[in-house]
């Protein structure tokens, strides 16, 4: 059986032309090389060097193995590399692609809790709109995603991961505080603060806004923020009203610097999607943690409620 030390001895004594050079970029002795030279020349049945006192130089089938063995040499070493890439990937590491209020609020929350039954997987979320993430899957950049929205497309595959609620919000002392709910006419002269054009959550309420009959445009927009965070914080100061993710919005509600009125007539759900491209590799980690997702439903929105 063809040896691979002794495969880097011969390309080594060819590209040298001495089996004592070969020994010294080998960290060999040189007998040891010039045993492994007659080794591999006995496998072989033929003579692989001209022995002179010069050095060594190749015969006719010694010049005939040599790019054999340098293809050898190579597709061991791919094999290698290979093999600790995919073992690092298993164990290590898994990107999550999400929008900002999602990775900063809730996601952090869901990992914690699958740390906890895989302790051995690093995750790093990474943050960016809907359309973005969905790129990023699309190009395997990622290996999962969370949407505002169910892709369609026939590369990638979604599951329900949790149903997050928009919501009005307004400083304590504004005078819809106190109301039971508003209606949406009431809005319009409004200073309003709105989420930035890509924001899945715009787009949800725009089109609420309108099946009662109000454009975006009739609102008294004073601000365009693009991280949620920012949006509560000129609520916050008083700067106008918005509507929000209330789960970007807990913590303000919770202290009490935000309040949450209802608006008659609009459906302001907003479910959240795990995905994955069916046409890229599986991880482990990958596989683990979309099965964890799928088994932890009722948990999941525990957690994030908690």
């Amino acid at each position: 059986m063809l040896s691979f030390s002794e495969i880097h001895a011969f390309v080594a004594s060819a590209e040298t032309g001495s089996f004592s050079k070969a020994a010294r970029r080998l960290h060999l002795s040189q007998p040891a090389v010039s045993q492994q030279i007659h080794s591999l020349e006995c496998y072989l049945g033929t003579k692989l060097f001209q022995r002179n006192s010069r050095g060594v130089t190749l015969t006719d089938a010694g010049k005939a193995l040599l790019p054999m063995a340098r293809e050898l040499l190579s597709l061991s070493h791919r094999i290698r590399e290979t093999m600790n890439s995919m073992e690092a990937r298993n164990t290590a590491h898994l990107t999550i692609g999400c929008t900002a209020a999602t990775g900063r609020v809730m996601l952090p929350l869901v990992v914690a809790a699958f740390n906890q039954e895989r302790p051995d997987t690093r995750l790093t979320i990474e943050m960016n709109h809907c359309d973005s993430v969905e790129r990023a899957l699309l190009a395997q950049e990622i290996q999962l995603g969370i949407s505002g929205r169910k892709v369609a497309h026939r590369n990638i595959e979604c599951q329900s991961f949790f149903t997050d609620h928009v919501t009005l919000v307004v400083p304590p002392d504004h005078p819809f505080a106190h109301r039971s709910s508003v209606q949406p006419g009431e809005l319009i002269g409004q200073p309003f603060i709105l989420h930035d054009e890509k924001s899945s959550t715009r787009k949800m309420v725009q089109e609420e806004l309108e099946k009662q009959g109000i454009r975006i445009d009739q609102l008294q927009v004073v601000m365009i923020a693009e991280q949620a965070e920012a949006l509560g914080v000129a609520v916050e100061h008083r700067l106008g009203i918005a509507f929000t993710c209330r789960l970007a919005a807990r913590h303000g509600l919770r202290s009490g610097y935000l309040v949450e009125v209802p608006v008659e007539g609009l459906r302001l759900e907003r479910p959240l999607y795990l995905m994955h491209n069916t046409h890229s590799p599986t991880q482990a980690a990958q596989s683990q943690f979309w099965s964890f997702v799928g088994t932890h439903q009722d948990n999941i929105a525990q957690i994030v409620s908690a």
